[in-house]
């Protein structure tokens, strides 16, 4: 048998590279080089640093005469605008206008101090060395004195605006602000001085800019000291507000950019066009001919395009995902096909260096300040660089989900934040809700809040039965008005309404304690509260079909996904795959109605320092205004109440009569004896409970009768007949209708079943009269 020939193959010699730099340490490698060639060359300037310096200072004044001083402060301003660039960013323009006025000035000089055409070396270094000299006597050797000064002039003009970016009206104002300032300054000296001549043993005071003598009036002495007598004794009478939550006036609170940081990285994502060439090779291998195309570096990941040749499935394309991860050594990749709007294929591969976003960026962005809507939030950059904003009113709603420390919370403080940042408390309210205690209680004392961040799940339900409430409210004061949002409804009255967001950070905690409660608020806010400004925002860690259930779902067409441990999840939060190939720290889908597929965006990040700042920013500038009875739990029906409640069930009366006949309460009894299902016959029971006839569950147990006596709200009530209507169901005691009043028409029986009366009998009640009460019958047979 002949043995197969092994074949040797050479490993290529591996290229020695250094690693790239990351471009902060660029930056900071520069600044140190600016500053300290300045402090060397101003040592150098005034001979204390040596040989070297004599040597270095020399050669500067040969090249730029007395203006070599201006070189230091020059390095040192580009070393400034290096080290501080979210203050001072300087632009090609700027350099250049930085170059252009070094050279006019020197010029100028050569041309003003130097007296012949053609001076000493010694002359040169006094003046502006051989480049003003090589500037200055070409311009009047070509153009006459005047000629060169006009040229120079305009020159040193044009870099002072390339250099400072402004228009030229600008900087005459600033001439003109600069002479009244100087003039303010002489005026202010000569008036302390006038009074250090009259007295003078009064001090000097602070000088007042803007100070003039028309903002002084006259005022009648005696006519102060009446208007002091007349305020003194009559005391301030405050009129009583009422809470209303539209009546409440706040000033207007604009929070200043500078509380947010600017983070400004550069994005690495190797070397693109290698990796171009893998992709093109790796298809290539598998008998897929593709067409590279453009390639769009993004904060978090590269996107590279590709056109397939004719005859391709998209299947086969997708299919190759994991061997593009080989072959880039990169992971997870992502395979986009095909892009939405375009007729090519994108692959999203992971870059080195994850850029931050930072949420001062995004406000400072056209996009932003061109906004639309009132409740306009920032949400992140995609692979271009286009910043993403989205108006919340036409969401209306968002649910948004995750695993844990994929960046959920950081979500919910950017979109806070974006809404703090356009919105007035006067404009927005908002109800935070935070089970985990510690991401949302932050923004505790905030004038935004309807109430202090709830971590409790009775609270959150109290608060969600509350929002029903206020959308019911708001529904009909739209209705009676005519108006179809709450946009037209504010255009219209004087007392305009706020808009309500209710953040929700834990989704999953509250639906594994009070599920039914919670999804049956969340629903019908979520169906109905977009026309009157009430929009909700939930998050959950856990997004299972338990937690986020198909009616929440088709409620939320606008959604956010982070970084998830399954494809499974990922169908849950977007109804398809993609969610679970993210890299977290703010890695997201974003998909709406209006978008055919979810989009990849990084998201904004807000740091707590720069939540701290602005809640104590908002702290001292207005003091909240919490509305308590949010948390209140509603309360039922009774007759002592004067009004009956939505709780009251007609089946009220009969069930207390059954339940302290039998002297035990449960469902299926009253299942069995009034033929209700459970929903109702549990709700009658707690019904029975608020008001103190029976007592609370006890395990499987029936519960226990505290009173046999039972209220039962009466048809109405008449002077002419009864002061007050009431009926007491006691089998101990048996009621007769008195002698003195007339005889009552059968249709108020019927009403009423059993009349009420003012005393009492000593009559013994038997089962069959006990039924025939509750029958009607009662009277008929007395």
């Amino acid at each position: 048998m002949s043995r197969k020939k092994k074949h040797k193959y050479r490993s290529e010699p591996k290229k020695f590279e250094l690693p790239e730099l990351n471009p902060e340490t660029k930056r900071g490698v520069a600044v140190i080089f600016l500053f300290a060639a300045a402090a060397l060359l101003l040592l150098a300037f005034f001979q204390i640093a040596g040989t070297i310096g004599l040597v270095l200072d020399e050669l500067m004044a040969k090249g730029f005469g007395f203006d070599r001083v201006l070189i230091p402060i020059l390095f040192i301003v580009i070393g400034f605008s290096l080290l501080f660039p979210e203050r001072s960013k300087l632009g090609t323009w700027n350099y250049l206008g930085l170059l252009f006025f070094f050279l006019s000035f020197n010029g100028l000089v050569n041309l003003f101090w130097n007296d012949s055409l053609n001076p000493g070396l010694e002359k040169l270094m006094e003046t502006g060395g051989l480049v003003g000299q090589a500037l200055g006597t070409t311009l009047q050797n070509i153009s006459s004195f005047w000629g060169a000064f006009l040229m120079l002039t305009a020159m040193l003009l044009i870099s002072v605006l390339l250099t400072l970016n402004t228009s030229l009206r600008k900087v005459i104002g600033l001439h003109r602000h600069l002479t009244g300032w100087f003039g303010a300054m002489i005026h202010n000296r000569r008036n302390a001085a006038l009074m250090r001549e009259i007295d003078p043993e009064v001090e000097e005071v602070e000088e007042i800019e803007d100070f003039s003598e028309d903002d002084i009036e006259e005022v009648d002495e005696e006519e102060t000291k009446k208007a002091f007598r007349t305020s003194s004794l009559t005391p301030a009478v405050v009129p009583p507000t009422e809470k209303v939550l539209t009546t409440r006036q706040h000033r207007k609170v604009t929070l200043p950019i500078d509380l947010l940081e600017y983070r400004s990285m550069k994005v690495n994502s190797g070397d693109t066009e290698r990796n171009k060439e893998i992709i093109r090779r790796t298809f290539e291998q598998f008998s897929i001919l593709v067409e590279m195309g453009e390639i769009s570096v993004g904060p978090t990941i590269a996107q590279y395009t590709l056109r397939p040749s004719e005859g391709v499935k998209l299947s086969r394309i997708v299919a190759l995902q994991n061997d593009l991860a080989l072959a880039l050594a990169a992971h997870p990749i992502r395979i986009e096909a095909p892009i939405p709007g375009k007729s090519l294929v994108g692959i999203e591969v992971p870059n080195q260096t994850i850029a931050t976003v930072s949420l001062r960026e995004l406000l400072e962005s056209k996009p932003f300040k061109s906004r639309s809507g009132a409740l306009s939030i920032a949400l992140g950059k995609d692979v271009t660089g286009k910043v993403w904003v989205s108006p919340l009113e036409k969401m209306p709603h968002m649910l948004i989900a995750g695993a844990t420390g994929s960046g959920k919370s950081v979500c919910i403080n950017t979109l806070i934040v974006s809404l703090l940042y356009t919105n007035s408390p006067d404009d927005l309210k908002m109800i935070l809700v935070d089970p985990k205690r510690v991401e949302l209680t932050a923004y505790e004392g905030i004038p935004h809040l309807l109430i202090p961040p709830i971590t409790k799940v009775d609270d959150t339900v109290n608060a969600l039965k509350w929002t029903v409430r206020e959308m019911d409210r708001r529904l009909d004061l739209l209705s009676k008005l005519g108006a179809r949002d709450i946009a037209s409804y504010n255009q219209r009255v004087e007392e305009k309404m706020p808009r309500i967001v209710v953040f929700i950070d834990e989704l999953a905690d509250l639906m594994s304690t009070s599920g039914h409660e919670v999804e049956g608020a969340v629903v019908r806010i979520a169906q109905m509260a977009r026309a009157v400004g009430i929009h909700l925002v939930l998050a959950t860690q856990r997004p299972s079909v338990d937690v986020i259930t198909g009616l929440i779902k088709a409620n939320f067409p606008s959604r956010i996904a982070f970084a998830v441990a399954s494809q499974t999840d990922s169908r849950t939060i977007l109804d398809c795959a993609g969610a679970e190939k993210l890299l977290g720290r703010g890695d997201m889908l974003f998909t709406s109605a209006e978008l055919s597929k979810p989009v990849r965006l990084q998201g904004a990040y807000v740091s707590e320092a720069e939540v701290g700042r602005i809640v104590e920013y908002l702290k001292r500038e207005e003091i909240p205004d919490y509305n308590y009875a949010i948390l209140e739990k509603e309360k039922t029906g009774s007759i002592f109440d004067g009004a009956a409640s939505d709780d009251n069930d007609p089946m009220l009366d009969e069930a207390a009569g059954i339940v302290i006949q039998a002297g035990r309460a449960s469902t299926s009894l009253l299942q069995r004896r009034l033929k209700i299902g459970y929903g109702r016959a549990a709700r009658i029971l707690d019904i029975l409970e608020e008001n103190g006839v029976i007592g609370p569950p006890d395990g499987s147990r029936p519960r226990e009768i505290l009173s046999t006596v039972w209220p039962i709200t009466s048809g109405g009530t008449n002077d002419n007949e009864f002061a007050e209507r009431k009926e007491f169901l006691n089998i101990e005691e048996v009621l007769e209708v008195p002698a003195e009043k007339e005889e009552i028409p059968t249709e108020e029986v019927e009403k009423t079943n059993v009349i009420i009366t003012e005393e009492p009998d000593d009559k013994e009640m038997t089962e069959e009269d006990f039924l025939n009460a509750q029958e009607g019958n009662y009277l008929d047979e007395k």
